[in-house]
Formats: structure tokens, sequence, C-alpha cells
């Protein structure tokens, strides 16, 4: 799908289907799921050549981050939401002085509702590089944003896992709930690492403008570019804690679930211990020899099952005397 965007004023339009003219004059090209044809329309309104998705998919610096006469490439894998599950999405930017191209493969919130902010604020002085800076802070606010939700997420788990009375005995409830948790545990930490690939190609991204379009860059978007940039550290900072706090959860989940394998072996091992001497002696006492005493005995049937509920109690005494139950 091709969208341009061009300014009226201090207004921003969005045209859905446009002309090869409007190409020419937008400020802001916007790429989804691109066809050939639609890239090479673009290609041919703007004279900016447009990367493919395999170099887009590139995890080299060198490929992320280009310049050609001016014209900055840059690509960063975005967090998208595919039928539910967060997956990782390839995303271009090709940004020259006079308008930006963005390029993208799976639909994005972040892009939607600041297509519309910005048609709903007018700007006299709006530039390419101002729709770019802004669409960067649009993308690392809506990623903060998912690293507070996962942080609650995580202290809702802990608290299940810490303070609701897990007895680990092996039971259903236990069962279900440490096996949800494990569950929840791994999503997160698919979504913190997905968003951390994007927050580290961001961070590359912003101090490369700076440095490269130096010449014709804004200068009132230094200033933000820098803001950006703390920012961007501060997210690495918190996504690092959070892998800590998962890596913690994840430790002290599977240590639950070892302790309930445990108790139930501990349980099966008591059973089969217990039984053995009251099987031995049925045993014994069931060889049918007639040189066997106890069968002429009156009380012999009294003293067998006397012996086996002796043999069966003896064990669990000294398993408790131990400790062990």
């Amino acid at each position: 799908m091709l969208t341009a965007f061009v300014c009226e004023g201090a207004a921003l339009r969005r045209i859905s289907d446009p002309s090869d003219a409007v190409l020419r004059d937008a400020v802001w090209i916007d790429l989804l799921t691109a066809t050939e044809h639609e890239s090479g329309r673009v290609t041919a309104a703007t004279d900016l050549l447009l990367p493919t998705v395999a170099e887009l998919s590139e995890i080299e610096s060198s490929s992320r981050l280009t310049v050609t006469n001016g014209v900055l490439t840059l690509s960063m894998p975005l967090v998208s939401h595919l039928d539910g599950d967060p997956q990782p999405v390839p995303g271009g930017f090709v940004l020259s002085k006079e308008r930006l191209i963005t390029m993208r493969f799976a639909v994005s919130v972040v892009f939607d509702r600041f297509a519309s902010k910005e048609m709903q604020v007018g700007s006299p002085d709006r530039s390419g590089a101002h729709i770019f800076v802004g669409l960067l802070e649009a993308i690392v606010d809506r990623q903060a944003d998912a690293l507070e939700l996962i942080r609650s997420d995580l202290d809702a788990i802990s608290h299940r896992i810490f303070r609701d009375g897990i007895n680990a005995g092996g039971g259903k409830r236990e069962d279900r709930m440490l096996r949800e948790a494990l569950a929840s545990i791994g999503r997160n930490g698919d979504v913190i690492s997905f968003i951390r690939d994007s927050q580290v190609s961001a961070g590359r991204i912003v101090p490369y403008v700076l440095s490269t379009a130096a010449d014709w860059l804004p200068q009132d978007l230094k200033p933000r570019l820098d803001t950006l940039r703390q920012d961007i550290a501060s997210l690495n900072d918190f996504d690092t804690h959070l892998f800590e706090k998962i890596q913690f959860l994840l430790d002290a989940t599977l240590g639950f679930i070892n302790i309930a394998q445990n108790n139930v072996m501990k349980v099966l091992t008591v059973a089969s211990v217990v039984g053995i001497p009251p099987v031995l002696v049925a045993g014994i006492y069931g060889m049918n020899f007639k040189s066997m005493p106890e069968y002429d005995w009156g009380w012999g049937y009294a003293y067998g099952l006397a012996l086996i509920v002796l043999t069966a109690l003896v064990p669990l005494a000294i398993f408790r005397w131990r400790n062990w139950i």
C-alpha cells in the first residue's frame, strides 16, 4: 500500500492513492508491504533508490546505516502484532533534505497514530526530517509503554510465585499456575528481546543522523535528537533490568517445578519402600510348604496380618524420625 503526505500550509494531508505529481511533492511517503510497481513509482518520482527486504534485514551496522549523495538509508527492526503475537519485522527509512520515505511490512499502530496526530497539529516548518524525528520519538515512546506493561506483568508473576503460598506439592492448581507463569515469562522475554533489538538500532541511528546530516538538518531537531538518545540509553538500562528479573523469575519457577517433582518422587519412593516388607512377608507365607508351622497354628492368620502391618509401620516411623516425611 502506498500513501503520501503533503504539506498544505501548516497542515499535513494524507493521500491514499497518490499520483506521480503528488509523490514528487510529498514530504512523507509511506510504503506498507509495497509491491514492485509501487516501489518503482516512488523511485521514478523521487529519484531515490529504495532498499529491498533483504537489505533491510541485514544486521551489520554498515548495512543498516548508509549515506549516498546526502541521502540517508536507515533500517531498524520494528515490533508488530501479527495475529496478536508480537513479532519483529524489518523497517526502513530513506531520509533526504526534501522528504522522508518509510518502508514497513506489517500494520503498525505507532505509524497510524503518529500520522493522525501530525494531520491534526499544524506546523509551518514541517519537513521530512521533522517527521522522521517525530516518528522515532513515537516508536521509542511506544516501546517504553510496552516495557512498563511488561514490568507490571512480571511483578504480578512474582507476587503469584513468592507471595501466594505455593506449597510445590505437585497439585493440579500449583502445576497449572507454574505452567502459566513459565509461559508468561517466556512471552515477556521474547518481547523484551525484540524491543532491545529495535532500541539498539535506534541508538545507532540517532548519532549517525546527527553526524552525517549536520549540514542540512534543521537546528531545532538537534536538541530533540540529543534527548532521544538519552531516552534510548535509559530504556536500554531498563530492559537490562527486566532481563535480569526475567532470568531470576525463570530460575525461581523452574526451582519450584523441580521441588514439586522431587516431592512426587519422594512420595513414590516412600510408598515403594513401605510396601516392600509387607510384600516380602506375604510372599514368604504364600509359598504353601507343608513344613511351615504357622499353617497349623490357630493364631497364624492374625500373626501374619499383624506382621504385615508392623513391617509397614516400622519404615514409616523411621522416615518420620529422620524428618524425611
